[in-house]
This record gives C-alpha cells, structure tokens and sequence, in this order.
C-alpha cells in the first residue's frame, strides 16, 4: 500500500511509519519540522508543511495513495487545535477520495465496570492534567460523527499508552475499553501502531469507531 502520515514526526506517527515500512508499504511522512523529519527512516519520503496552512496544495500530495494515517496531536495548550486539524485532514480526505483512518481519544469509550460512565464522564478517573485532550478528543468524535460523506476509519487508544518498545497480545473493541486480566487498560505506542496498521490493511473488516489494548499483562 501507498500510505500517507499525518503527525509523522509525533509519538502514534514515528511508530506508524516504523511499522508500516517493516511491513513493506511505501510511505509519505508529512510534519511540520525538517529536523525531526530527518530523522525518520530514509525509506519514508517526507513533506515538511504546516497542514493548517497549505490545506489545498496537501491535497495534491495526498492523491495517489491508498491510505491517509493521521496521527495528528496539537501541543500542549493548544489542545483545542484537535478538531481543526481533523477537520482538515477529512476535507483532503474528500478531495482525493482517499480513505483516512484517524488516531482518536479514549474519552467517549465506556469503563469495563460495567458502569455507564465513559472515561471522560467517570468521577475521578482523568487527572486534570489530561483533562483539555480528553474534551478535545470528544469534539473530534462529534466532528467524525457529521462526517458521514468521507470514508474515515477512528481507532481510539486504551486509557494508557506507553511510550516503550513492549509488546503483548492485544484485541480489538467497539465503545468500551479494552482490558487484560488484570484490568489495566493500556498498550505500547509500538502495538497501537501495529494495529493501525492491521486496520489499514483489512478497513472494511472493522466498525468506523474501535478501540485496541492489551489483552495479556504488559510484560
């Protein structure tokens, strides 16, 4: 496949790319520092631009490829940057008629007590800190949800993702959390990248909305 990053340089992306050249696809790395782009595998071809910026000259990098990845988060304090951002990448989506698969949030996926609250709504359960993201995250799912005309595809995180190179067997969910045998919802950056991959590999076999996470204990 021909497959194009969004966020290529951030946490989810430099994984994404990692994975996605392992697995032998070609692919575009889009970011906006040359710096941190050079330090990508040679494999990947990059385009430095800011995406809020050149919305109509992407569209013409992006036609041609099978797959638009986007990986995108904004920087801390600029969390509400999120659903702008997304928007952009669905109406290059529309353009081209790629299909894009979205790196969403945890926000709206309900806990696996079986109590009703999302991880957003669930007293106590996000430290204020994560707080901004989460909300923004939720405004992305409302953006998606009016977004019926593009083929997207949102993948959403556990509660936790680690930022190591651990791996463990991991499953895929719809609207709630996905926990191991000890109740920790959580995956490696290196396994949400692989089933990013899995997802854009078989799109048709999943739902729209899925979330991954470790189904055996983080080794």
């Amino acid at each position: 496949m021909k497959i194009i990053v969004f966020g290529a340089t951030g946490d989810v992306g430099r994984k994404v790319v990692d994975a996605a050249l392992a697995r032998g696809h070609q692919i575009t790395a889009l970011g906006r520092s040359e710096s941190k782009l050079a330090t990508l595998p040679s494999k990947a071809q990059t385009i430095c631009t800011d995406l809020l910026l050149a919305e109509h000259s992407i569209a013409g990098s992006v036609a041609g490829h099978d797959m638009i990845i986007s990986a995108l988060r904004p920087d801390e304090g600029q969390e509400s940057l999120l659903v702008t951002l997304t928007e952009k990448v669905l109406q290059v989506s529309l353009a081209t008629g790629v299909p894009v698969i979205v790196t969403g949030g945890a926000a709206l996926l309900k806990l696996a007590d079986s109590s009703g609250h999302t991880v957003l709504s669930a007293p106590d359960f996000l430290p204020d800190a994560v707080r901004p993201v989460a909300e923004a995250c939720a405004k992305q799912d409302a953006l998606l949800e009016n977004s019926s005309e593009v083929a997207w595809t949102c993948l959403r995180p556990p509660a936790m993702l680690l930022p190591d190179q651990r791996s463990a067997e991991y499953a895929f969910g719809t609207d709630t959390l996905v926990t191991d045998a000890a109740g920790d919802s959580q995956i490696s950056y290196t396994d949400f990248a692989a089933a990013m991959l899995d997802v854009a590999q078989n799109r048709h076999g999943f739902a729209r909305r899925i979330t991954v996470g470790w189904i055996d204990p983080a080794p």
